[in-house]
């Protein structure tokens, strides 16, 4: 794990890397009186306490005119306001639905669970119903129609994809949700990811650097961008566990969090994650032309229908007790059966 010490003495450059979220803004009035940032905020903003407002202003997320101010303050006509986060601001409902989770650690902070391969976390375009939101609402007791400003979870300061599998921390207060996103924006957090990749990789480990930013040839998909022109820094440490001739089995550590990251990273340096559909990985990319052989790759695809990525460690410092904590998930069902087979068909 990065240490808090070592990216703070670099604290310039982590600013141009690691992009903040704009909110929510305000223009202050022409006839405003000289009045704290922490109290106008809080009027404006009905549904949110000052006490939350002073966690953000105290984390730098509260700008007047793009510079970070002080809870004491006196705002200005016309000044511009700014609350701005280091992870994207989703609307959604917080409908509850009983959804089952797999909760691996849960106290007044904070919750740590296991995503299954296929559930969505935000609600969004196609997925109105049935995501994490949804569950975690029911799981909390929140009712239907509670405004999103008054919701004690929502707070989900990291994603991963739909179809990958592992580990997810959701925060259940401000404070917890003000440290981990910290966490995060310094790169603090432990994220371990096993995944399956196509190919035989030549090396036993590396390092993949390059820009990430959305494909301009396909707004779905992310594309390495080498040159740094567009995009966001990205890097990804990989390891090799194992070697199945045709597909090789790692390890990946994010030292940034950028989206598809690591499917993205493994296709610029030419091995997709297997049966990844967006990125090319759903079809047979190493092995022979004999009809068993591609019976052998579609029983494959069936058993694991997504790509074979899976979240297994995550480990950051508690909000509260201010010890280091770490949670290891055993990979899904789908994912060892399938690695098994490679290492049966291996070995033969």
């Amino acid at each position: 794990m990065i240490e808090d010490k070592d990216i703070l003495n670099d604290e310039e450059t982590l600013e141009e890397e690691v992009p903040m979220y704009e909110h929510y803004r305000f223009v202050v009035d022409k006839g405003q009186s000289l009045l704290r940032i922490d109290k106008y905020i809080t009027e404006k903003m009905e549904r949110t306490s000052r006490h939350r407002i002073q966690l953000a202003i105290g984390a730098e997320y509260v700008r007047v005119n793009d510079k970070v101010v002080k809870a004491n303050y006196k705002v200005k006509p016309l000044d511009v306001i700014t609350i701005v986060m280091p992870f994207e601001h989703h609307g959604f409902d917080a409908s509850p639905e009983n959804i089952p989770l797999d909760i691996v650690y849960e106290d007044d902070d904070l919750i740590v669970l296991n995503k299954p391969a296929g559930l969505v976390v935000h609600p969004g375009h196609g997925h109105y119903s049935g995501t994490l939101i949804n569950a975690l609402a029911y799981h909390l007791g929140i009712e239907k129609g509670t405004p999103q400003e008054d919701e004690r979870m929502g707070m989900l300061v990291h994603r991963i994809d739909k179809d990958t599998s592992g580990l997810l921390v959701v925060t259940k207060t401000d404070e917890a949700q003000i440290s981990l996103a910290k966490q995060f924006f310094y790169h603090t957090i432990e994220r371990k990811y096993i995944a399956l990749v196509w190919g035989n990789i030549d090396e036993d480990g590396g390092v993949i650097d390059g820009n990430i930013g959305r494909d301009p040839n396909d707004r779905l998909r992310f594309k390495v961008f080498p040159d740094g022109s567009e995009g966001k820094h990205a890097v990804t440490h990989y390891k090799v566990l194992e070697r199945f001739g045709y597909v090789t089995l790692v390890e990946c550590i994010l030292e940034t969090g950028r989206t598809h990251q690591i499917r993205v990273h493994m296709n610029h340096i030419g091995h997709p994650l297997f049966n990844d559909e967006r990125y090319g990985g759903d079809r047979i990319l190493k092995g022979t032309l004999y009809a068993k052989y591609k019976q052998f790759i579609d029983n494959c695809f069936e058993i694991l229908p997504r790509q074979a990525l899976h979240a297994a460690t995550l480990g950051f410092t508690h909000p509260t007790t201010g010890k280091t904590i770490r949670f290891s998930s055993p990979l899904p069902q789908d994912m060892s059966a399938v690695i098994e087979k490679w290492r049966t068909y291996a070995s033969r």
